[in-house]
């Protein structure tokens, strides 16, 4: 299988242009726990490469490999009040046949051991199948 996976979607060129500021913001801004994560899972530090805050279609992903279809969130506090929201988003996703693994900021900074093993768990399987 490829790195870049090809995939039949795409974000269009006027959602982009407005994504891409804020995209580019959040990168230069991350999170404590998304800037910990990042630098564990990038350089393909797991075997495959990984994008951050990429867009897929009208949002805006923490961390996505194409090559396994797969995609990793970081949720802060925010997200507690967000539940449905990010339910409904999810499903979006995954409806485009993405696999979204979701990861608390506290499991991220305090087992980070256990997160990477469970992305290397998911990517082993997104790869077989």
């Amino acid at each position: 299988m490829t790195d870049e996976k090809r995939v039949p979607w795409r974000t269009s060129p006027e959602v982009w242009e407005k994504l891409k500021p804020l995209a580019n913001q959040m990168r230069h801004q991350p999170t404590v726990a998304e800037r910990h994560l990042w630098q564990q899972i990038r350089s393909k530090t797991l075997g495959v490469k990984f994008r951050r805050q990429h867009t897929i279609d009208r949002f805006i992903v923490d961390f996505y490999c194409a090559a396994a279809s797969l995609i990793i969130e970081v949720d802060g506090t925010i997200h507690e009040y967000t539940q449905q929201e990010d339910a409904i988003r999810q499903e979006f996703l995954e409806s485009l046949g993405l696999r979204v693994l979701r990861f608390t900021n506290e499991e991220v900074l305090q087992d980070t051991v256990l997160v990477l093993q469970r992305i290397a768990d998911v990517l082993k399987e997104q790869l077989q199948s």
